[in-house]
């Protein structure tokens, strides 16, 4: 046993001050669930057709049902083209209701969305349908891109400065993107603050839990890690319920990123340093100043003898990502691992952010995919202290897998049937996520534990 495991004995391997620390680790979850999952309903599309307004001008009295029928030319379905319209003429309104119009054009004066009233979206906003849909998916794309990249950079970063430093750096860069996404002018400006949230994402996500961890035995890593976790379902269920009461998505990104201020705050307050982190560093001073802080917490005393013995120990050698690659046994280890990692992110993601296209009401379904997330993670803890963390992975996401290949031979026909395999597929795939999450930290030593994770 290390210097510092003996001195984790003394002051508590997991008492008041870790039960503490893990339960304040536990609220960024919420904000990291708000901007993961957030723009299925910033983005949230309405039935539209192209703006005809131009009618009025011949016809001022017209219906509008009247006015779709000169303007709008029909679909297969029997109802109105959402991206044609009947090329606007110079002609009385007369002539247009005897003769018709035989040429179409696409939306040149925008579109009119039937969404209820007071709602609104980055779709609706900023005109993004018909030739400018793409533009929706390829914002979450570069989402996704800054919380890659944010996982890269932050994580060097971690290991170099400090998780307490990283995780604080995080917050207030999703508090000042995340509610300037809300006044966000054009969807260019929007795409750029989305990525940069997600940059800032990585930072909380790779590290909270990691702080929990490292100042608790070893034994209880994986519950640290679980139940910092814990409360993304929580944020999930409570995204669905503020999106339907707040429709509009502006206030909506307000009120969702706003109360990181206090957060912000509180922890620039308790949040403290990882003990482990600052001896591999030679730090001993502070190290020691945080030991002593826990152990006053926990009601114990730490004997002097352990404190001196931390200068025995040393700074460890400064690890870098390139040591992953260097090393044979991280080197294999590495590879692996992104396989699992991407399986998993491809199935988690891929049923998340199309929660819109299972055919039942959006927010329930949310709501639904939220609440089956709680007893996923919670219940992945006791599978793999029972069956351990290689065998419940693999079965898990091998069964994540099979749900999304089952959704595909279900006729679109029948979306309550729909909806119960991507539940059944989002609860293997958030299973998968928590063991991962596990799997990866505890195959890295401390110098090395967020550059990969």
């Amino acid at each position: 046993m290390s210097n510092f495991g003996r001195i984790l004995k003394e002051i508590g391997e997991f008492g008041l001050f870790q039960k503490r620390l893990v339960a304040a680790l536990c609220i960024p979850s919420l904000f990291t669930a708000f901007d993961v999952i957030g723009q299925v309903f910033t983005g949230l599309s309405f039935p539209h057709h192209c703006n005809t307004d131009w009618i009025v001008e011949r016809g001022p009295n017209l219906t509008d049902e009247a006015r779709k029928n000169l303007t709008l030319p029909a679909n297969e379905a029997g109802g109105y083209e959402s991206c044609a319209m009947f090329s606007p003429v110079d002609l009385d309104l007369e002539i247009i209701e005897a003769y018709g119009i035989n040429t179409t054009t696409g939306c040149t004066n925008g579109s009119d969305f039937l969404a209820p009233e007071g709602a609104s979206s980055v779709v609706t906003e900023f005109n993004l349908v018909c030739d400018r849909s793409s533009l929706v998916e390829a914002s979450q794309s570069i989402y996704m891109a800054g919380l890659l990249i944010g996982a890269l950079v932050l994580g060097q970063m971690a290991d170099r400065f400090g998780r307490r430093f990283v995780v604080l750096l995080s917050l207030l860069l999703l508090l000042v993107f995340g509610v300037s996404a809300g006044f966000s002018p054009n969807i260019y400006v929007y795409i750029a603050l989305k990525f940069l949230g997600g940059f800032s994402i990585s930072g909380i996500v790779l590290n909270a839990f990691v702080i929990g961890g490292e100042w608790s035995a070893s034994s209880k890593f994986a519950l640290c890690t679980i139940i910092c976790h814990s409360t993304f379902p929580v944020g999930l269920m409570l995204l669905s319920g503020l999106a339907y009461l707040i429709p509009d998505w502006r206030i909506l990104q307000l009120v969702l990123f706003s109360p990181l201020v206090v957060v912000l705050g509180l922890f620039y307050w308790i949040l403290p340093e990882s003990a482990r982190w600052l001896i591999t560093q030679g730090r001993k001073e502070e190290a020691v100043k945080e030991v002593r802080r826990a152990a006053k917490v926990n009601g114990r005393k730490v004997p002097e003898d352990l404190l001196e013995r931390l200068d025995n120990e040393g700074p460890s050698k400064r690890g870098s990502m390139l040591d992953i690659f260097r090393i044979s046994y991280l080197r294999k280890r590495a590879l692996v691992m992104s396989y699992v990692w991407f399986g998993t992110s491809l199935v988690y993601y891929g049923l998340s952010l199309n929660v819109g296209n299972f055919g039942l009401d959006i927010y329930l379904t949310q709501f639904v995919f939220g609440l089956v997330e709680l007893p996923a993670r919670l219940g992945s803890l006791p599978l793999i202290q029972h069956f351990g963390r290689k065998k419940c992975l693999s079965v898990i996401l091998g069964f994540a897998g099979a749900a999304c290949l089952g959704i595909l031979v279900i006729p679109q026909d029948l979306p309550v049937m729909v909806t119960i395999i991507a539940v059944l597929g989002k609860f293997a795939a958030t299973a998968s996520f928590s063991v991962v999450y596990v799997y990866t930290a505890e195959l890295y030593p401390t110098t090395l534990r967020t550059a990969w994770a």
